[in-house]
Formats: C-alpha cells, sequence, structure tokens
C-alpha cells in the first residue's frame, strides 16, 4: 500500500520538477495533484495496451495517482492498472490507488442480454438480492461491496486498496428514501470500517456524480454532513477511534463549478448533534474542507470537451501553454481539491497533461476572482 515513506520518497525524486503545491498530502503521506482516471474506451485489448503505456509513462513521470473502478471498460481497467504497477518504475508503495464498488461489472466484454448476465452472476448465486438493486445494475448492500472488493483486489493484483469509494450512491434513489440510503451507506461503511481494520483498504470515501453538487431539493442529492455522521457511527460500531471516511469524489471544471458555487451543505457546530453552526449553508468543497476530507476531481476536462476551448476571461487568469493544460489547473486550483483526475487512455497525452503541473495552481484570491 502506499505509504509516508515511499510517497514522500516519490515526491523527492520528481517535486522539483513540478510547480507550487503539485504534491498535496492525502493518507500517510502525498499524492500528486493530477492523476490518471481509467474510464473511457472500449473493453478491448488494443484498449487495454494503450492504458497500459500511458499509465507507466505517468508513473514513471510524476504521477502517483491511479483512479478506477470494477465495472470500468467490464473490469479491465482495473486489470490493465494491476500490470502497469507491475511494469513501471514506481514501486507500490509510492503509489496511490482508488477504486470503486457499486455498479454491477460485466467481466471483460458486454454480454449480448446483459439482463440475463445480471440475473445469472448476480441474482441467481444469490450475491444480490433484487430488492437491493437500483436500475437492475446498482447495489451497495455489504455483502456485494465485500464481494467487490475481494474482486478488485485479484484484478488489480494488490493486498491493499488505498482508496476504496462507494460508488455513485444517489443512483438507490430512484427507488427508495433518502433516509433508507443513508441507512444502506452507513451499513456498507460498517463493512469497510472492518476490511480497513482487516488491512484490505488504507481508507474509503464516496464517488459521485450529483450528489453533493446539486440544491438540496435536487432529487439525487446527499447531504455530505449525513453521510459523514454516519461514517462516525459505522466507525464506532465496529470499535475503530479513527473514521475510515477520508475522501468524496465529483465532478468540477470550468463549466461544471457546482461544488464551489452551490452551497447546499448545512455545516455543524462541532457538537454532532446535526445542528447549523449559525453561518447557513456551505459548498460540497468548503465543507469537505473543514471536515478534513479530500476531494478528487472527476471530468477534470468534461472528458475532453474543454480540450478546445476554455471561456476567454477563464483561460486568461490560467498558467499553461495549452487550452488542456489550463483546464487541468483550473480543476486542481480550486480550494480544497486534492487531486484532478484526468483521463489518459494514450500515451501521447500523458505528457502535456502531466506538465500541466509544471505551472502553478491559482492562489486562492485568484480563484474566487474568476467568479465575481
Amino acid at each position: 500500500m502506499a505509504t509516508h515513506d515511499g510517497t514522500w520518497g516519490y515526491r523527492d525524486r520528481f517535486g522539483d520538477s513540478f510547480g507550487r503545491t503539485y504534491f498535496r498530502r492525502f493518507g500517510p503521506g502525498v499524492v500528486s495533484s493530477i492523476g490518471v482516471g481509467t474510464y473511457l474506451g472500449d473493453p478491448t485489448t488494443e484498449v487495454d495496451d494503450k492504458y497500459h503505456d500511458a499509465l507507466v509513462s505517468a508513473l514513471d513521470n510524476g504521477v502517483n495517482l491511479v483512479d478506477t473502478a470494477i465495472n470500468y471498460r467490464c473490469q479491465r481497467s482495473e486489470r490493465v492498472v494491476g500490470r502497469a504497477l507491475r511494469e513501471s518504475s514506481a514501486a507500490r508503495d509510492e503509489v496511490v490507488v482508488a477504486t470503486k464498488g457499486g455498479f454491477l461489472p460485466f467481466d471483460g466484454s458486454r454480454p449480448e442480454n446483459p439482463g440475463r448476465y445480471v440475473q445469472e452472476r448476480f441474482v441467481d448465486t444469490g450475491l444480490v438480492d433484487p430488492d437491493d438493486l437500483a436500475h437492475g445494475s446498482h447495489c451497495i448492500a455489504p455483502g456485494f461491496l465485500d464481494d467487490q472488493l475481494d474482486r478488485s483486489l485479484d484484478n488489480l493484483d494488490l493486498d491493499t486498496i488505498d482508496l476504496y469509494y462507494v460508488h455513485n450512491p444517489e443512483t438507490q434513489l430512484a427507488v427508495r428514501s433518502r433516509e433508507t440510503v443513508y441507512d444502506q451507506l452507513e451499513a456498507a461503511f460498517e463493512l469497510l470500517e472492518e476490511r480497513r481494520t482487516a488491512g484490505d483498504i488504507g481508507a474509503y470515501g464516496v464517488a459521485t456524480w450529483n450528489a453533493f453538487r446539486v440544491p438540496a431539493n435536487h432529487e439525487q442529492y446527499l447531504s455530505l454532513p449525513e453521510v459523514v455522521a454516519r461514517a462516525k457511527r459505522a466507525a464506532e460500531r465496529v470499535g475503530n477511534d479513527e473514521v475510515g471516511l477520508k475522501a468524496i469524489q465529483l465532478p468540477f471544471n470550468v463549466v461544471m463549478a457546482d461544488a464551489f458555487t452551490v452551497k447546499s451543505q448545512t455545516s455543524d457546530d462541532g457538537n454532532d448533534d446535526g445542528a447549523d453552526d449559525g453561518d447557513g449553508p456551505t459548498s460540497a468543497l468548503e465543507y469537505a474542507h473543514e471536515q478534513g476530507l479530500s476531494v478528487f476531481t472527476s471530468a477534470s476536462i468534461a472528458q475532453g470537451d474543454l480540450a478546445a476551448r476554455l471561456p476567454e476571461d477563464v483561460a486568461a487568469k490560467l498558467a499553461g501553454d495549452s487550452t488542456v493544460q489550463r483546464a487541468i489547473n483550473f480543476a486542481r486550483s480550486a480550494p480544497g481539491v486534492t487531486a484532478a483526475l484526468v483521463g489518459m487512455g494514450q500515451k501521447e497525452h500523458v505528457a502535456e497533461n502531466v506538465a500541466a503541473g509544471t505551472f502553478d495552481p491559482l492562489g486562492a484570491k485568484a480563484f474566487d476572482a474568476v467568479f465575481e
């Protein structure tokens, strides 16, 4: 697993090549503020090979953060991450590896009949109770996540996953109440606290698309303070003094800045009673910072849409030699952000993306000025 000495040693090898605050604290050590995402691409050997070369190049040149999920590319993304870790120059204890569980994954390729596949592989085997499913493809029941975590460890060929996310829990809101989803999360957290105690994961988090960045009246809204409270309860029930919830993941970029601009999270007063502290609601980024949670941004270049053009007034404030670099630097400049995740499915893109880190991010006042 990633360690203090390993990640700081990695920083010592590469830190002088990058700008201010390129490496940031996470867990026991530090992590690069640009990470490799592995979501996009067809589930083919050709795409596997391109990802492999891109991952090795990134790990060999100053990126020690890799993000994946068991359902990405029918489990192929996890498997190619494991291969790249073995074949790069980076030692295992230098690299932070994050993955996710929640969506029912296919295996290697998309089946001709997805519904039948789910029925035969997950429901008929007893791994998933149909009552726990949302949209026929999503489940966060403890027994299912327990199995998925084991599968991810096998796919990645690792003894420990540094950060394990519950993946898009807001999906469950389509079929059950918000309070029930909080109960589901608490049960999932209890399992993950147990797996953390066993040494299978270093920490856990919640990876979302809408949940924490939408207004409180949105149908997919989840309260981050309530999620934090449920994690505290889960840790107490397991007997862990330290809560294992250490991170959230959400989309953030120039055109999707809701995590900074939408103030839908009610801060508490530190008494664990859920009462407002008198300052009114805050944004997801601000609340996460108050709670000491790391924030990892997905869709940092809007899955490529920001590669060609940024709003001129924003681009003028950002450092970088290209539009892509400026877009990446916007995401990692946001107050409270630990790292911006960028899809790097081709080696040719790695050099440009990583070079974004040679430029200093915006300071807090300069970032605020973008929204004035």
